[in-house]
């Protein structure tokens, strides 16, 4: 599919609607069952991760399926919300309590997060956004500073996990 009309299917309204409401509660799920492999999308057409953090109010376990780019030989995730108003909910979980679990194509990782300081997000902002060329619209639709957080691998990499 040309880049544009994917873009352009990634961002409108109706498929917003089904990855907030339907995919977000299937992907981490899926993802993690094909070690990496697919999400509800099908196979994965740039850099994805699952994120697994702890509730800050329930203490539970909550995952989330995201776009990510790997920056030097770390993982930064986009708390875009996909445009939204509000931060979505894992940001305040990280926030909360850093550490975290990763799932990647063929690996899975306890990890610790950060959130990049104004002048890291300047900095790398236009390296993002072209990796996640969706940001250029999700930035249009809100006013919320976007923040990024950096996920450092901490401990053993579970490495070379099969389905």
């Amino acid at each position: 599919m040309d880049e544009r009309a994917l873009l352009r299917l990634t961002t409108h309204p109706i498929t917003t609607w089904w990855i907030r409401h339907v995919a977000s509660h299937i992907d981490p799920w899926l993802f993690r069952a094909s070690n990496g492999r697919f999400f509800s999308m099908g196979v994965p057409s740039q850099p994805m991760l699952t994120l697994t953090t702890t509730g800050r109010r329930s203490g539970r376990r909550r995952s989330v399926h995201l776009a990510c780019i790997e920056h030097d030989g770390d993982h930064l995730v986009v708390a875009s919300a996909m445009g939204q108003r509000k931060h979505p909910a894992w940001r305040y979980n990280l926030e909360a309590n850093p550490e975290v679990e990763v799932q990647l194509r063929g690996r899975r990782f306890p990890a610790r997060a950060r959130p990049l300081d104004d002048a890291e997000k300047a900095a790398l902002w236009p390296e993002i956004k072209r990796a996640i060329p969706q940001l250029e619209v999700y930035e249009q639709r809100t006013q919320r500073n976007i923040q990024i957080f950096r996920l450092r691998a901490t401990g053993t990499f579970f490495a070379n996990l099969r389905c």
